[in-house]
């Protein structure tokens, strides 16, 4: 591990690289459109525009679903409005954010004026976490808010929920970014159960559910600290649709249908691995989401995203993630035949390189 430098586009997400016309790898969004039934809510949801949002039955449904009290969630607009909020309400002298991972709760600390550390994980490690280094004899022992990715975007990688929680101390928040757990089978390193102090746990539905154009997501945690993001929070921040979605994602219907969503994607992840070793090329770690992070240093030292662009397929460039460089690129899971032909395109790509 190392602490890590250098300035990187921390606003450029996966929507950048995207183009229309190109097969997209670059979002990792299941669906282009939330399912029928799910767009019938949002729908009739819009009768209730003229009234002022009521985040209520959205706290109700989350604290359900998760089997919390009440006071220790708060819907938000999407993740990103956490991250924001955790970067202006949570103290935190002595910010850290474990890299490679999700740029914006760096870039809400740095645009709330906190100066952040970067912890980079090395691909040396498998891009995993050793809580030793947060701990009273480690290097970061003096952090007092820490942020990690579980599973880890780009990386993929599950850290053990033991793990985590073995970063607290007591005048320490840990800030984890849960927004890909439902894409794993039974969610099983989650953080979120009956013991949340000094944890704050972030969760995304746009994701699995087609909805980043409506932004849905929510925290989990203690409820002190969720209490100081509620104050944050400007009124009236989730809208109606929001609302409804965020109740209609947590219904046992819904629960059971990501779950089979998340079977789904480990088969065709799987396919993908293979395919990408059948042409030479490995994944920086074992993901356990619904994406892969892919090491394309042996086709040459340029990235390979442009010349796959004009090849019909769009990835996401690894440079903008601390401690990636140009020859790091995310592949969202599809499909299997999607899976080999963007393997059967970085194969065409050694051949125009002429690597051996």
């Amino acid at each position: 591990m190392s602490d890590g430098g250098g300035l990187v586009d921390l606003h450029h997400h996966g929507d950048r690289d995207a183009a229309p016309g190109l097969v997209d790898l670059a979002v990792n969004v299941r669906l282009p459109a939330p399912p029928p039934w799910l767009a019938d809510v949002i729908a009739g949801s819009l009768r209730d525009l003229g009234r002022y949002p009521d985040p209520t039955p959205a706290v109700l449904a989350i604290a359900a679903r998760h089997r919390v009290d009440p006071a220790c969630v708060l819907p938000t607009a999407g993740g990103a409005e956490a991250f924001t909020l955790v970067a202006r309400a949570v103290a935190g002298y002595r910010p850290v954010v474990v890299h490679p991972q999700f740029t914006e709760p760096e870039a809400a600390l740095a645009a709330a004026g906190r100066p952040v550390m970067r912890w980079v994980l090395e691909r040396d490690d498998g891009f995993r976490l050793d809580p030793a280094t947060f701990s009273p004899s480690g290097d970061h022992a003096h952090s007092d808010l820490v942020v990690v990715g579980n599973p880890t975007n780009p990386t993929g990688v599950l850290h053990p929920a033991d793990d985590l929680r073995a970063l607290r101390r007591p005048g320490r928040v840990v800030v984890v970014d849960e927004a890909f757990m439902d894409a794993v089978p039974g969610e099983p390193e989650s953080l979120i159960g009956a013991d949340l102090e000094g944890l704050l746990v972030i969760r995304s539905l746009t994701k699995t559910w087609g909805l980043a154009g409506l932004r849905a997501g929510y925290v989990v945690g203690d409820p002190a600290l969720v209490a100081a993001l509620r104050e944050a929070q400007p009124p009236w921040s989730v809208s109606s649709p929001a609302v409804a979605a965020t109740v209609a994602c947590l219904s046992e219907r819904a629960v059971a249908e990501a779950e089979a969503a998340a079977v789904a994607f480990a088969g065709d992840r799987a396919v993908l691995v293979r395919e990408l070793a059948a042409v030479g090329l490995s994944t920086g770690a074992s993901s356990a989401a619904p994406f892969v992070l892919v090491d394309t240093s042996p086709l040459g030292d340029a990235s390979v995203r442009e010349d796959l662009a004009r090849l019909g397929i769009a990835v996401r460039r690894g440079e903008t993630f601390p401690g990636l460089g140009p020859t790091w690129v995310r592949l969202a899971v599809r499909d299997p035949e999607t899976s080999r032909a963007v393997a059967a395109a970085l194969d065409d790509l050694r051949r125009l390189r002429h690597v051996a």
